[in-house]
């Protein structure tokens, strides 16, 4: 089925894009290097989240993951706690992990989300890059596609928020079900995240939901065709045009020497922690130099990252960007400050480069 429910985000002309920031709450280290808890690395998380509300961020998506080298495994909890001390910031997920959750219960959670925030909630929708939820939820890695393409179908259906009757394998079916709370929308702002496969790709546009190209390696401009594959089969499909937004790592320093010295080595710790599992070598210098000057890392000095922001909203036609500015160990006080930099310098900079 495709979706006929009308999205709440426009297509955005370049200068008007929604910047925001995403974390999936890395486990990080004191000043001292130590080890900080899952609770304190919790409460650090709402705190760059109310300061991203008050220097003019746009939006802030929590990542969802079930290991040792993350905190947030309940972005909608963190999520209502940061609502609760924020006026103006949407709040998402990046990403809910449809395949091993209910749709329904994502979907009740993420309007409570919206309710309590007073219509800041969204959320992305995607596979997610690990599985160590599915034995977890007592799920069987085998049913991988089947379970998000059934999940992704049922959850189109309740965005309606009408009475939905769905049928499918993984989950009982639902005759006339009513699902609340209701949103004062009447629907709930979705993305769907995607990697690169052009499957996915028209999948999101079938269903006429926005997509969210996570972009974390190479060139920005290799996604162009994904971009352009999206909106010709939005048109082909008969559905409205459609935003499409990025979600990639980067770090904000005072200068760009700051922003990689600063990065690298807990950028590698992360990323060769991730790597040893599934057989990448060690990351070098050399490689994380590239992926900053020429590939899918937007790190450096706020004239530096927004320039880098700016080129990929003009290449790739965005209505969204989104930085993950976290990157492993790094302790609270450097996050902050890249926090702060991409709110008040970073933004208005891309701002002015896109009107321009």
């Amino acid at each position: 089925m495709s979706s006929s429910t009308p999205d709440l985000q426009p297509v955005l002309p370049p200068h008007e894009v929604r910047l925001g920031l995403d974390t999936f709450g890395d486990m990080t280290v004191d000043e001292e290097g130590r080890p900080r808890t899952f609770g304190q690395v919790l409460r650090e998380v709402v705190e760059q989240g109310v300061l991203a509300d008050e220097v003019g961020v746009d939006a802030l998506g929590l990542g969802e993951h079930h290991r040792d080298d993350f905190a947030i495994s309940a972005p909608e909890i963190v999520l209502a706690a940061i609502a609760s001390r924020t006026s103006r910031i949407l709040l998402g997920t990046a990403v809910t992990v449809l395949s091993s959750d209910d749709p329904v219960r994502v979907y009740e959670k993420m309007a409570t989300l919206d309710g309590v925030s007073g219509g800041r909630a969204e959320v992305t929708l995607g596979r997610g890059s690990f599985t160590e939820s599915f034995p977890l939820f007592g799920l069987n890695l085998s049913d991988y596609e089947r379970l998000f393409a059934e999940k992704l179908d049922l959850f189109a259906a309740l965005r309606s928020e009408e009475p939905v009757t769905w049928e499918g394998t993984v989950r009982g079916p639902l005759r006339d079900a009513q699902v609340y709370p209701k949103t004062e929308a009447g629907t709930l702002r979705t993305w769907i995240g995607v990697g690169g496969s052009p499957e996915s790709v028209v999948r999101a546009a079938r269903y006429g939901f926005p997509m969210m190209l996570a972009i974390i390696g190479g060139e920005p401009s290799r996604f162009i065709p994904f971009a352009d594959l999206y909106r010709r089969a939005l048109g082909e499909l008969g559905q409205p045009e459609l935003p499409v937004g990025v979600h990639a790592p980067g770090f904000v320093a005072a200068t760009d020497e700051q922003a990689r010295e600063l990065m690298f080595p807990h950028f590698k710790t992360n990323r060769d922690r991730i790597g040893a599992e599934r057989g990448w070598g060690p990351t070098t210098r050399m490689q994380f130099d590239m992926e900053v000057e020429n590939g899918a890392v937007f790190a450096g000095s706020p004239e530096t990252v927004a320039q880098k922001i700016a080129t990929t909203v003009r290449q790739l036609g965005l209505s969204r960007f989104d930085l993950k500015y976290s990157n492993g160990p790094m302790p609270h006080r450097h996050s902050l400050e890249a926090v702060r930099l991409y709110g008040t310098e970073v933004i208005p900079r891309v701002r002015e480069l896109l009107a321009d």
